[in-house]
């Protein structure tokens, strides 16, 4: 399928990357078609930096299910994880996939947590968004998407956080090609929005709620899209789309 205008005389000038107006006209047609998303589903920051590494490349389902294992076990606290042998923590966290991996990266996580912090993520919070940032992709296997989902959800800090689905919904109407990278998308967002954590979090949800029920990679909904009338709609994916 081709590319086409969503809707005639409809956001005619936008040609290539969004302008501020139509990033918030996107927000608003989403916020109207989903409603508040109650973003990041966990009850600590450190359940969300738990959530947020186990939830790599794989469904929320299965982490979710990984994380009620350490919860039932009484080992979702940075303390708990210290102690536990890694071989353990792999075994209750097996439903979230790559668990050798993944049990890894939280024992990095608590060792640096240690050692930066004393275990206190209070202190850790306080520290500013940049120098944390890259204190975060400091750690074995923390990319950008999860060190700021970390940032964002567990800290309050005021960073956009990008993935799959962002890429995604932009490229699908033409707002951004399909190679452009996790930085170029996220200065986008920054660039032309108020750097607000409240609107940054409800605003990656949405886009996560039309990437799942809408957007999908195959066999888009684009018919009764809540955004079928921004931009110029185009369906030409690539066969496929580097990841970030």
């Amino acid at each position: 399928m081709g590319c086409q205008e969503a809707h005639a005389g409809h956001n005619k000038n936008v040609k290539g990357r969004p302008t501020a107006a139509t990033l918030r006209e996107i927000y608003q047609e989403l916020f109207h078609a989903f409603g508040p998303q109650h973003w990041w589903p966990g009850e600590t920051p450190f359940e969300v930096i738990v959530g947020a590494i186990l939830t790599q490349n794989t469904a929320w389902t299965n982490a979710a299910a990984a994380i009620e294992n350490l919860k039932r076990e009484r080992l979702l606290s940075p303390s708990a994880l210290k102690q536990i042998p890694v071989g353990r923590l792999a075994r209750l966290i097996r439903s979230s996939g790559y668990f050798n991996q993944k049990a890894r990266r939280l024992k990095d996580f608590v060792r640096y947590l240690y050692g930066s912090y004393q275990g206190d993520l209070t202190r850790m919070r306080r520290v500013s968004l940049a120098r944390l940032r890259n204190e975060l992709l400091g750690i074995s296997g923390i990319g950008p998407e999860t060190a700021d989902s970390i940032l964002l959800y567990a800290f309050g800090k005021p960073v956009f956080v990008v993935d799959a689905y962002t890429r995604r919904v932009l490229a699908r109407h033409s707002f951004i090609s399909w190679d452009a990278t996790y930085q170029e998308i996220q200065q986008l967002f920054m660039d032309r929005l108020p750097g607000n954590n409240s609107l940054f979090n409800e605003y990656h949800a949405l886009v996560v709620a039309l990437g799942k029920g809408f957007c999908r990679k195959t066999k888009p909904k684009c018919h009764t899209c809540p955004l079928r009338k921004v931009g110029r709609l185009c369906l030409e994916t690539p066969a496929a789309a580097k990841p970030f």
